[in-house]
Formats: C-alpha cells, structure tokens, sequence
C-alpha cells in the first residue's frame, strides 16, 4: 500500500472533476509533464486507487432503479464458495465485510419489489449464507463521495 502524495491528489481531484479527462489535457491543466501524468495514473491505478469508470454508472440508469442493502449471516466454511456464488449474480452490486450481528452487507439493484424478492432468494441459495434481513434504500442522502478527503 503506498501514501498519496500531494501529486497524486491533485490528479485525482481533476479526474473527479473530469473524468474523461486526457492524460494530455490533465497534464497541461496540473503543469505536469505527460509521462508523470500517466505514470501516476498508472501506478494509482495498479495500486487499486482507483476504481472502475462502471462504479460511476447510476443503477437507475440502466433499468434498476430500487436499491436494497441485504446484510447475511454466513457459514464461514462456505466463504469462498459464497463468494463465487455472489459474484454470478449481476444485480449484486458490492459486497462488504462487516462486524456485528451480520457477515456481509450486500447491495443490490433491482427494477422493482418483485425483482428484489427474486434476488433475495437468489441470495438465499449461495452456499453459506444462513439467513438474510433486506432494508430498501428509498433515498441517497448522501451519494458516494471522496474529494473532500483528497484535500
């Protein structure tokens, strides 16, 4: 894991303003050289800094407008078979490990209740999950954000 350097977040706060911004146009409007530019993106990028473009895609956006956070109590022995089960199911959108009373806490996307309730039960099936409690997101409040820490 390496630390962000004042570079780095200004690189990333100009792709958080533009993020099809050029490795070209970043350069010229930061006062950096081309090859610093992509060698940085390069190196955030490989370090996991960044995430996919498709994490910026509004579920609604593509047919799935009802977002749900699923949390799961899961038999830890089936961990990682649970986990190639989650994956082949296109409308889990993350999966987050979590303490407390649940293992995980899974977000959704579906296209309305109907939908929703055949997801859950698509989640049922996984290997390990022993029992499931569903919460409707019925408004972001606050949308995902991380400018404010690049500062």
């Amino acid at each position: 894991m390496f630390i962000l350097d004042d570079t780095d977040r200004r690189i990333l706060r100009a792709l958080d303003q533009d993020q099809r911004a050029t490795v070209a146009k970043l350069a010229m409007d930061l006062g950096l050289a081309r090859g610093t530019v992509h060698t940085r993106l390069d190196r955030l990028a490989a370090g996991g800094a960044l995430r996919a473009n498709s994490t910026r895609v509004a579920p609604a956006r593509v047919g799935l407008p009802m977002r749900a956070m699923v949390t799961a109590g899961v038999e830890q022995s089936e961990f990682e078979g649970l986990l190639a089960d989650l994956s082949k199911i296109p409308e889990v959108i993350e999966c987050l490990g979590i303490s407390g009373e649940a293992d995980l806490m899974i977000q959704v996307a579906a296209r309305d209740p109907d939908h929703l309730y055949s997801i859950t039960q698509q989640l049922m099936r996984c290997r390990g999950i022993r029992r499931t409690s569903t919460s409707i997101v019925l408004r972001e409040l606050l949308p995902y954000r991380m400018e404010h820490l690049l500062e």
